[in-house]
């Protein structure tokens, strides 16, 4: 195999001789121009970056013709690098046309789901919940949604800390799971209520599942609106729990909180069937863990497609609510698209905002960091903003807490469903300048 050498090579071989010029030499071999870390394409940087590589190789020439005895001048040199390459220059824009009528690869309608059993079907709810069945994105007119988005409001078997602006709505109802679900929907026009059995971790109470259950019983005959069932997040002690809940909960569709890849969900999925039930397909923010989850529960479990949500995780505003809106967006046109293991509606723990220390915390624990402004409306804001952004990537249901968000999120995407007249709005005034 021949041996490679540069053009230095060769002028480095003849250094320190007293070479005038070489007769009879013939050099030959291939010549490669070394671009590493440009991509491809010819585009000018690469046109600029290909010329100066040229120029240098004409120096080296020019110097080995000089030591053959040719007499090149090797000019001006190779010019200094540009301190910064020009911006490409566009002389025409590709025509683009908005037109959300072009529904033709959208052919697949998201499974509606109902949640609540009314005396029709056996169950002692007052109304049931659907939700899902769109055949578009969230809020186009051509392709109507068929079931407005839904608020769940969340209540816990035990008194918990709570940010102060969301405490101080619910203080003298905390030690009454049934009266705080009850204020929930009377003063707060909950659609449905998630109770929370926390007091079943080991860690804190460790609360028998058989008297965690009570406590779904006392929720159930405080409202008649449909439930969601949640465990403390414990993967050994949640399907133990949830299996005693859906046992006492037989016949009203509650929505078990929920199955994951990291419990034992085919005992969730299980109790799901064996007591009427829907159940939450729970993954952290991965989309093809979502599908192996909603697959196993199909092939393995025998779920129902029309007893499945997906809740693919909601990280709040500030803390990757873009990735969360990117995920769930994904999700939703994938489905639309066709893929019949993602086809269900979704639902969002939009609590987790008050999670984020800018919704609840005074100011700022950095001196020089600019003026909070007051928590009261900071933290209310911050609920909304993370919920509103996920419904219009297609999530249905929120589970919230704070009173002024729900009723803000409500009121936003029933005016944007339709179900609500929008108040008109002067626009000449959004914007006032003085020049």
């Amino acid at each position: 195999m021949a041996k490679k050498m540069k053009l230095t090579d060769i002028t480095d071989m003849f250094a320190g001789m007293d070479v005038e010029a070489l007769e009879g030499v013939t050099i030959e071999g291939d010549i490669e121009l070394d671009l590493g870390g440009l991509g491809g394409g010819f585009d000018p940087m690469l046109a600029a970056a290909l010329g100066q590589e040229s120029a240098v190789l004409a120096q080296h020439f020019a110097r080995i013709a000089g030591m053959f005895g040719y007499p090149v001048g090797i000019g001006a040199g190779a010019p200094a690098p540009a301190a910064a390459l020009a911006a490409p220059k566009f002389k025409d824009l590709i025509p683009a046309k908005f037109d959300v009528a072009n529904m033709a690869d959208w052919a697949t309608p998201i499974q509606e789901v109902r949640i609540g059993n009314t005396s029709a079907d056996g169950g002692s709810r007052g109304k049931a919940v659907h939700v899902g069945g769109e055949k578009a994105l969230p809020f186009y007119f051509d392709a109507e949604m068929p079931n407005r988005n839904q608020v769940t409001i969340d209540v816990f078997d035990m008194r918990i800390g709570l940010a102060k602006a969301v405490k101080q709505n619910y203080d003298e109802v905390m030690d009454s799971p049934g009266e705080w679900a009850k204020k929930n929907v009377e003063q707060f026009n909950a659609d449905m209520i998630t109770i929370h059995l926390i007091s079943t971790d080991p860690l804190i109470k460790d609360t028998p599942a058989k008297e965690a259950a009570k406590v779904v019983e006392e929720v159930l005959q405080a409202v008649d609106v449909p439930i969601a069932i949640g465990g403390s997040g414990n993967p050994q002690k949640d399907p133990e729990v949830l299996a005693k809940a859906a046992e006492v909960a037989e016949g009203e569709r509650c929505l078990l909180a929920s199955a994951s890849l990291n419990l034992d969900y085919a005992a969730i999925a299980e109790a799901a069937l064996k007591y009427d039930h829907d159940v939450l397909s729970w993954t952290q923010l991965d989309m093809n863990s979502q599908k192996e989850l909603n697959r196993k529960l199909m092939k393995q479990c025998n779920v129902p497609r029309e007893r499945i949500i997906m809740d693919p995780t909601t990280a709040a505003l500030g803390y990757g609510l873009d990735y969360a809106y990117t995920n769930m967006e994904r999700i939703r046109l994938a489905a639309l698209l066709g893929d019949d293991e993602l086809t269900f509606p979704m639902s969002s723990g939009t609590t987790n905002a008050w999670g984020a220390r800018e919704s609840w915390m005074v100011g700022s624990p950095l001196k020089e960091d600019s003026d909070w402004g007051p928590r009261e409306y900071r933290g209310p804001i911050w609920e909304i903003v993370t919920g509103l952004s996920l419904a219009l990537a297609g999530n249905d249901l929120f589970m919230m807490m704070h009173p002024t968000s729900v009723a803000f999120l409500k009121k936003a995407t029933q005016t944007l469903f339709g179900s609500i007249d929008a108040e008109p709005v002067d626009i000449s005034n959004w914007i006032a300048a003085e020049v």
